[in-house]
């Protein structure tokens, strides 16, 4: 394997000569998947009993996977921890666990099936991509064996990775992805570093990681950044978390932010707040699912762009333009310190109808100007700072401007979940003086909606309303994330496409040359 420091020049020369043909757009599916979960034990199940769980699971899968390709997808996402859920110990997990190889193999499950041991699951998901002619993006477990000589070997002699596979039409494997950043997954192990996994199609090229991922530079940032990919695909079991982090507000944010597609699939589990899906683009959602009422699963497709190597390259924002050479608004005296799950902020409260605010916590200001069409008066809306390492585990640095209702007028219960709203603005303009240059916007309306096509960022980093008024909003934000200063650096990752590129590289290199001696 080559790690990503493979120089990007290459990555990009042979990214150009496999894109030539691709197509301009593609319909996309993603599914949301009320997963049927084992009985809770203490001891291992059967390897068939586990078998006919996820068989179970597959069987639902298979339904939306088909009326997809009926409707004309070309890809379909399916969450994590679909086929077994997520309550399991090293130990319970195991019999749900196959080997899988690395793609370089050539393989296609759904005719060789026993090439690589016993591995009926992988099987099945590479028929229902063969015979449905779609690339399917499926998530399982990964077992690896291992001995004393790996330093790092389990007790049970096996590696265990969150897993995602890619099949294509043909049903071959041609992707896989092990978990980087486990959250509160002990069934699973660490890789040794984070993998920067990619795939290339006739309509894009695909990046692919993982839940939690999505929070880190490595390899969330690279794939976009050094890779170029058109679209990430992104199964997660993700519990929403009010005000900021709903999976469909934060995910929508994400692609806006780093400028890419998005297809998240998420699980549907109403009593753990999981639920939100969506397909989204840079310029905001093309579908989305948010259900807390029923215990359904959600099938969402949509016509996407792929969005290629623009030439000329659009200019990037400059998250901190504005706020910086503007003079701050007067900083309120009535200024006071909340919470947001565990981080402290410095609130201000917006008294008027319409104004322009100043709240600042060390190096981060944040400034508002607004104007509300009414000012509910039994609704409470204040303008908060934050800026230093995130909750219990002070692992990633955030840095955040949020305008947001507060769940009551007192001014204590600020910056608690709250989902409903009445007070409509009629303008809003968010800045922050960010150190980061990776900020991700999201505006997030009563009965948790998005705003699909109702605010922009403007290319000195303002975050500001369009065509009037929208519907009454719960927060308003610039979520930031400064990578450069969590508490800890992952490891570069490795990449599974790189000696691709070397070797498409190298190729290029020996026709030109003969050319050059023909001449």
């Amino acid at each position: 394997m080559v790690t990503s420091s493979f120089p990007t020049f290459v990555a990009v020369f042979a990214l150009i000569t496999l894109q030539v043909g691709t197509q301009d757009s593609f319909m996309a599916a993603v599914y949301e998947h009320a997963v049927i979960l084992p009985n809770r034990t203490k001891t291992p199940v059967s390897q068939e009993d586990a078998l006919n769980l996820m068989n179970k699971n597959i069987d639902i899968l298979e339904r939306a996977i088909k009326k997809a390709a009926e409707q004309g997808a070309r890809i379909i996402v399916t969450p994590e921890d679909a086929l077994y859920g997520w309550e399991f110990t090293r130990e319970t997990v195991f019999p749900y666990l196959e080997d899988i190889p690395d793609p370089q193999v050539n393989w296609i499950p759904c005719q060789d099936s026993h090439r690589f041991g016993h591995t009926p699951v992988q099987a099945r998901l590479s028929c229902l991509a063969k015979n449905n002619s779609i690339y399917v993006l499926a998530n399982l477990g990964d077992k690896k064996p291992c001995n004393s000589r790996h330093s790092t070997c389990p007790p049970n002699g096996y590696f265990q990775y969150n897993t995602n596979v890619v099949y294509n039409p043909e049903g071959k494997l041609v992707a896989r992805y092990h978990k980087y950043h486990l959250y509160a997954e002990p069934q699973f192990d660490v890789p040794e570093k984070p993998e920067l996994v990619t795939f290339n199609t006739t309509f894009g090229r695909f990046g692919i990681f993982t839940c939690f991922d999505i929070f880190f530079y490595d390899p969330a940032v690279i794939l976009v950044k050094d890779f170029h990919v058109d679209t990430i695909l992104f199964p997660t079991a993700w519990t929403n978390v009010l005000p900021l982090l709903t999976a469909i507000e934060f995910h929508s944010a994400w692609a806006m932010g780093m400028g890419v597609n998005l297809l998240a699939a998420n699980i549907h589990h109403v009593s753990l707040n999981m639920t939100g899906s969506g397909i989204y683009a840079p310029n905001g959602p093309k579908v989305y699912h948010y259900d807390m009422k029923t215990e359904s699963g959600k099938l969402l497709l949509s016509e996407v762009d792929s969005h290629h190597l623009p030439s000329p390259a659009p200019t990037a924002v400059n998250w901190s333009a504005y706020a910086t050479t503007i003079k701050p608004f007067p900083v309120q005296k009535s200024t006071f310190r909340g919470f947001i799950s565990r981080d402290g902020f410095n609130f201000t409260e917006l008294f008027e109808n319409a104004g322009n605010l100043t709240v600042c916590q060390k190096e981060l200001c944040c400034h508002l100007s607004y104007r509300m069409l009414q000012k509910e008066e039994n609704e409470v809306y204040v303008l908060g700072a934050f800026t230093g390492l995130h909750g219990r585990r002070r692992r990633e640095y955030w840095q955040v401007c949020t305008m947001l209702k507060c769940k009551t007028t007192d001014l204590t219960t600020c910056g608690r979940p709250v989902e409903t709203a009445s007070t409509r603005f009629e303008m809003f303009s968010l800045s922050g003086t960010f150190g980061t240059k990776y900020v991700f916007p999201e505006v997030l309306l009563t009965e948790i909606h998005l705003s699909p096509g109702k605010f922009e960022v403007l290319k000195d980093g303002r975050l500001v309303n369009k065509n009037g008024s929208s519907g009454p909003i719960l927060t308003v934000s610039l979520f930031g994330r400064w990578y450069t200063k969590d508490s800890f650096h992952s490891s570069s990752g490795t990449s599974n496409s790189a000696i691709t590129y070397l070797l498409i590289f190298i190729l290029i290199m020996i026709i030109a040359l003969q050319n050059i001696v023909l001449v």
